[in-house]
């Protein structure tokens, strides 16, 4: 079983998700606040964490930078009872791989949570891409940009991956929303978008000063070479 660990103050939330994600296959505990998740997370590395947006010793964005930090490949998924677009804005350009609203349906949790591990699976990942200045690694999750190193987050990666596979040709959103996020995009659901900005910031332009990733509208996403 793939275990997992829920950082959220919400004892009684934790304890339904615990109990219903056991008979999903999967083994969970739970932390309800910062202090003790950090302390678990050194202790041994779960598979993925879902993380709340509101903690009660801190920011859970704060965690997640720190985690973005110390774990650059570990799947964090963050839950927020706020409702918010501010707050899944921001944990998405923070890093988080998916993102879901408070209270969402355990069915849906689960197979986000499913679709994340799928994709942190790097056995069917090329040991090396390289294109121009640009190579990328799967296996470390990191790109080298000329003489400049970036890592990237899971969802970054396979969005690279993805636009490197056919360079200089178009790849429809739902598309590549499939093959880097694991699931269709919903209605107003920017998540591509956010992954595919921070992925851009991460890598720069290239040496000549073009887009090395630019968005055709109403066609998609291509790496240009």
């Amino acid at each position: 079983m793939s275990e997992l660990l829920l950082i959220d103050d919400d004892i009684e939330l934790c304890e339904l998700l615990v109990s219903w994600l056991a008979q999903e296959g999967f083994a969970a505990r739970a932390c309800h606040d910062g202090q003790s998740a950090r302390a678990a997370l050194a202790e041994d590395q779960p598979a993925a964490v879902v993380l709340d947006v509101m903690l009660p010793d801190g920011s859970g964005l704060e965690l997640l930078k720190q985690l973005r930090s110390e774990y650059p490949d570990l799947p964090v998924l963050m839950l927020s009872g706020r409702g918010e677009p501010l707050d899944r804005i921001l944990g998405l350009e923070l890093g988080a791989d998916d993102y879901l609203a408070k209270p969402c349906d355990p069915r849906e949790l689960t197979a986000r949570l499913r679709a994340v591990l799928r994709r942190s699976q790097p056995a069917s990942a090329p040991s090396q891409l390289e294109l121009g200045d640009l190579c990328y690694s799967p296996a470390r999750g990191v790109a080298n940009v000329g003489d400049h190193e970036v890592t990237l987050t899971l969802s970054e990666g396979r969005i690279l991956e993805a636009l490197l596979s056919q360079p200089g040709e178009p790849l429809d959103k739902q598309a590549l929303a499939q093959l880097a996020l694991g699931r269709k995009l919903t209605l107003y659901d920017r998540s591509l978008d956010m992954h595919v900005s921070n992925l851009r910031r991460k890598l720069g332009p290239h040496p000549d000063g073009r887009q090395r990733i630019v968005a055709l509208r109403s066609r998609g996403y291509l790496y240009a070479s």
